[in-house]
């Protein structure tokens, strides 16, 4: 056969059981929550930072940006509301690389799912008793969802996954934000067909059960840029993708009309020092124009401890990506002060 059948993993409830959350976790959630669905109804006006590793590779170093965060966040609440990426899954292009911590809790070491289930539960809880935040992951795997589930503030489903039935699906079972990104056509229809389908009700099959979801009101779209036939890249942040898309919204019949926009991937064509320009062109556009205003509820930025990135190895320097380059701390600080003063 094709297939070897390693082991059998524990369902999400035996692992939760295992690794239960406290009430005061829960609390911190339910509020957290709320502060975060308030902006995307529009009853807040705070503006999502949704920062931090392209992968997160390392429970230490993820915990040490965590509470640098913190830090920001009591100083710029007024304005800005930020939730951590601490991004466990990581799609690969080719299918070549490190998948995230869900395959392999040691980068060097070899995949072990059942470790890298237990790794990542185990990381976004201390992420919450240390720094008080509930953060994003991206559902690379619909199936793997609720291993996670009573833990995340937001979720966000990537340009190869968007068009996967299963995934759009599962959203609409969520009761948090997701995001959903454009394809790598950079196709609007996809990706606002993803959320219609994210906010409406259905019934499927998950994880070898029956199930019948209510509707995610908070779906919504992620820009994160395109590619052309020729692999180049096409950024879709200027003020005229930000217009096209509130007149695409006007079509459908969604609620919440929102958009959150990546400041790295095609928009940036991988050029992570560039996030910083991009961001403030995308707050400029949202200031000059009532529409937009209401659109634009956030951006999505990579930034860790060291910039840029590194070749997986016997020595790697901590806090830095091993996967996407991303912002060093001390522009990402800047960055956030300066989101806080043009939002």
């Amino acid at each position: 056969m094709g297939f070897s059948f390693i082991k059998k993993l524990p369902t999400p409830e035996e692992i939760r059981n295992q690794y239960p959350i406290d009430s005061s976790i829960q609390a911190l959630k339910e509020a957290r929550d709320q502060e975060i669905r308030d902006v995307f109804t529009g009853k807040s006006d705070k503006f999502l930072a949704i920062i931090g590793p392209c992968s997160a590779d390392n429970e230490d170093a993820v915990c040490d940006y965590l509470l640098r965060l913190r830090a920001v966040q009591e100083k710029i609440a007024d304005k800005v509301l930020i939730i951590p990426r601490v991004y466990t899954n990581k799609p690969r292009t080719t299918g070549e690389g490190y998948k995230g911590m869900v395959h392999q809790p040691d980068p060097e070491k070899k995949p072990n799912m059942l470790a890298g289930l237990v790794a990542i539960r185990k990381m976004h809880i201390r992420a919450i008793q240390e720094s008080g935040f509930t953060c994003a992951d991206e559902m690379l795997y619909p199936e793997n969802y609720r291993y996670l589930s009573d833990l995340l503030s937001y979720v966000a489903v990537g340009a190869r996954s968007v068009e996967d039935q299963q995934h759009r699906l599962t959203v609409s079972g969520m009761d948090v934000p997701a995001g959903m990104k454009n394809p790598t056509s950079g196709d609007f229809s996809v990706m606002l067909n993803s959320v219609v389908a994210a906010q409406g009700s259905h019934r499927f099959i998950y994880r070898s059960w029956e199930v019948e979801t209510a509707g995610n009101p908070l779906a919504h779209t992620i820009l994160r840029g395109a590619v052309n036939k020729h692999g180049e890249a096409i950024p879709n942040y200027h003020y005229e993708d930000l217009q096209l898309l509130w007149e695409k919204y006007q079509e459908k019949n969604l609620l919440n009309p929102a958009v959150v926009v990546d400041t790295n991937h095609s928009n940036s064509n991988k050029q992570y020092k560039q996030q910083v320009r991009i961001a403030k062109e995308v707050l400029h556009s949202r200031n000059v124009d009532p529409e937009l205003h209401k659109l634009v509820k956030g951006l999505m930025i990579e930034s860790y401890i060291e910039s840029g990135s590194q070749k997986i190895s016997g020595s790697l320097t901590y806090g830095k990506s091993i996967t996407d380059p991303c912002l060093g701390w001390e522009e990402s600080e800047r960055l956030l002060y300066t989101i806080a003063e043009l939002c």
